[in-house]
This record gives structure tokens, sequence and C-alpha cells, in this order.
């Protein structure tokens, strides 16, 4: 009987302090909560389902702020960050609700997505992905001017998608595409639209730490030969030579005669 309860004793004390390790996660008497993490690896712009997110049980302690608790509170949000596997889902890494998924949704308020058509020595080769910045320069003759010059429209606008990838390809290679999407304001919006219209685009590729804005002056052709310009080869004269006048046929007169009679006859 001593042993039979021995045994009970043992069996109901092991059983408590397993289920006690089993809620607190081993972590003493710190209480724990259930929250949303990725299941997979979730790019930028993929629209959340259910299967796209789980629970897990984490310690409260150890949990960052703003994080969620109900995969019904991340559904159907876009991502505007990517997501790795086991990561937890914040904020900052999902669009605002009712913003949808994919481009628009990489969109902040106030800020305007404008593409324009781009070949490999306008995107620097292909080093132009999303998540670069540019200047946008563009050559042209402005207004009735005859000499070309070039300038610099915007400084360190953001690239958000190179055709229709919005991520950096993983590889690091570069990405060539026939269209690339920038982001800007509505007032640079509208200088983009018209400096495509007005002359030839050429986007500069910046280092990601350099965000200073400079005032450049544009450059002028004559600017590229300092002692001026070449000289034009000198077109052939022409001489003109008045055409012949054509001058009226002599006419001839033939008489004749007949007995007593004279006729004169012109030609």
């Amino acid at each position: 009987m001593i042993g039979a309860l021995a045994l009970a004793l043992g069996l109901f004390v092991s059983y408590s302090v397993y289920n006690r390790l089993r809620i607190s996660g081993g972590s003493g008497n710190e209480p724990m909560a259930e929250v949303v993490v990725a299941a997979g690896d979730i790019p930028v712009g993929a629209k959340l389902e259910e299967t796209s997110v789980r629970t897990v049980r984490y310690p409260q302690s150890n949990l960052p702020a703003g994080v969620y608790t109900k995969r019904s509170q991340v559904v159907g949000r876009g991502v505007v960050l990517p997501i790795s596997r086991g990561e937890f889902v914040l904020p900052g890494k999902l669009a605002p609700e009712n913003a949808g998924a994919g481009l628009p949704s990489l969109i902040p308020t106030g800020m305007r997505a404008v593409s324009v058509r781009v070949n490999d020595v306008v995107s620097v080769t292909g080093f132009v992905q999303p998540g670069t910045r540019v200047d946008i320069l563009m050559t042209g003759n402005p207004g009735s001017s005859s000499e070309r010059q070039t300038t610099t429209v915007l400084e360190n606008v953001a690239v958000i998608a190179v055709g229709k990838s919005l991520e950096r390809n993983p590889s690091g290679e570069q990405q060539s595409a026939p269209v690339i999407t920038l982001l800007v304001s509505p007032d640079d919006g509208q200088k983009l639209a018209l400096a495509g219209q007005e002359g030839r685009i050429q986007l500069a590729l910046r280092n990601p730490l350099d965000t200073k804005k400079q005032d450049i002056a544009a450059t002028r052709e004559s600017a590229l030969f300092p002692n001026g310009a070449p000289a034009a080869a000198p077109k052939p004269k022409i001489r003109k030579t008045a055409a012949p006048v054509p001058t009226a046929p002599q006419s001839y007169t033939i008489e004749m005669i007949r007995g007593s009679k004279r006729d004169e006859t012109k030609f």
C-alpha cells in the first residue's frame, strides 16, 4: 500500500509539473500568448490568405510591439515588406486595411506611381532595381533654342517596380525590363511626364546612403567645346544660269509668177 501510494503521488506530481511547463513554455511562471507568424516566405505585394500565416505561443516579455494575436486581423492585407518564414507579422510590413495588394498597396498616401519606358542604357544595364534610387536627366532643346542641353529634372527618386517585379532579384543579378515604375509626388509626376514628351530621359543610379539634393545647373552643348563648336563644312555654291530665251523663227517669202499673175507666199 505504501508503494502504491508513493507511485500515485509521484505520477500526480509529475503530471502537475509537466502541465505547468507546457502552459508556461518551459519559462517558469511567465505567461504565454498566441501570436501570428508567417507560415512561409511571403514576397512584397502578396495578399495574405488563411494559409499564409499561423499562430504560435511565445512568452509575452519577448513579443515586439504591435504583434497580431489573431489570423483574422491580417488576412486580406497586402504585404509591403518581405516576411520570412516564422517571422512575426507586424503592422509596418502590411498595407493599411482596405488598401488592397500588389503595386497599389505600396504607394503611400499623397504619392503617385509613374512608369517610364527604358532600355539597357537608360536603366544602367539592369542595375536599377526595386528599392534603388535614381536621378532623372533629360536632354532636349528648350523653347525655340537650337542648342541642346541636359538638365536634372528630379533627384533621389525611389524605384518601386521593374517591369512586373516588385522585389530585387534574390541572387543580386541585374533585372532588365522595358518599363520602370517610380514613386513621385503629384507635382514631380507632371514634370516626369513632360520630360518624357519634350526630350530623352536618362536614369542616373545613386548610392542609397547619398540622399542629399544638389542644385545642378543645366549643361549646354557649347560647354562640351571649350574652344568653340567645330565649324560646319561649307555648303557648295550653286551657280544659277539664265535659261536661253527662245527666238522667233525667221519667215521666208516666195514669189510665184504665173503669166501676168504674181503671188507671194510667206513661210
